[in-house]
């Protein structure tokens, strides 16, 4: 099916390594401009390099997400390095999986910061934009934590499920101007080694320590497909809700877990 990308300028925040990669080379396949936006430069040229590889075009953002005016500047680079701005995908995302009492109060900015005021502060510089032209789509990478609540990720479910609930009053707010608001809910979804940038929320030790093979295998079982996400899952429904053949959903919150919470 051609989803109608080509041409089209998306923005992925996290688009170094991951489920933002994943995106990212997704949307290059489908002929889309794409600018990723990420701390990890080393990890971030080698997508674009790999998207240019295929015959797509991709341009490299170094900034801070949890800094509004690198917020605005990688915005306007984009818009004037393709002409355009169609689709933002707000993919970073950060935990630790930590016991709320052992989180301590001053760490609580870096999950709110990571995991829900960037979506604010990459959603008010591209709005303008998007109002002007009168056109626009947004996806937010929010998670099952935020519909459901999870062990060990308390703070990271709140700013998750801030971030469902944002996606809903944007939608509301400015659908009058063809704009939508998706959030996609991925589970517990593990990229192959080699898509794990520096500045990953599952780097290689963490996976170790928390989920072992054996503890993987014991996971899987518990969801209805008996296997756990791959960063592709997530990649194919994004690209998939981005798109026009998506034109009459706004505000929709959708799980892409194997049926891990069937809400």
């Amino acid at each position: 099916m051609d989803l109608g990308l080509k041409g089209k300028t998306a923005m992925v925040t996290g688009g170094a390594s991951n489920i933002g990669r994943a995106i990212s080379i997704a949307f290059g396949e489908e002929g889309a401009n794409v600018s990723l936006v990420d701390l990890d430069e080393q990890g971030g040229n080698k997508v674009v390099e790999l998207i240019r590889s295929k015959g797509g075009t991709a341009l490299f953002n170094k900034a801070d997400v949890t800094n509004y005016p690198d917020a605005e500047r990688v915005v306007k680079n984009t818009v004037s390095e393709f002409g355009g701005f169609d689709i933002l995908v707000n993919g970073v995302g950060w935990d630790d999986f930590t016991p709320f009492l052992d989180i301590p109060v001053e760490k609580y900015d870096k999950y709110l910061n990571l995991n829900l005021r960037h979506v604010l502060y990459f959603t008010r510089a591209v709005l303008p934009y998007m109002s002007e032209k009168r056109g626009g789509s947004i996806v937010n990478i929010s998670s099952d934590a935020g519909r459901m609540g999870e062990f060990r990720e308390s703070i990271y479910s709140a700013a998750k499920g801030g971030v469902i609930t944002f996606t809903k009053n944007i939608a509301r707010e400015f659908g009058r101007f063809s704009i939508r608001c998706n959030a996609i809910c991925p589970s517990v979804t593990f990229p192959p080694e080699e898509e794990l940038g520096k500045e990953s929320m599952l780097r290689q030790d963490q996976i170790s320590a928390l989920f072992p093979p054996e503890a993987r295998e014991k996971l899987a079982k518990t969801y209805p497909l008996r296997r756990l996400g791959r960063p592709q899952d997530i990649a194919n429904m994004v690209v998939y809700v981005a798109s026009d053949r998506c034109s009459f959903l706004t505000g929709q919150t959708i799980s892409v877990n194997g049926g891990y919470s069937m809400m």
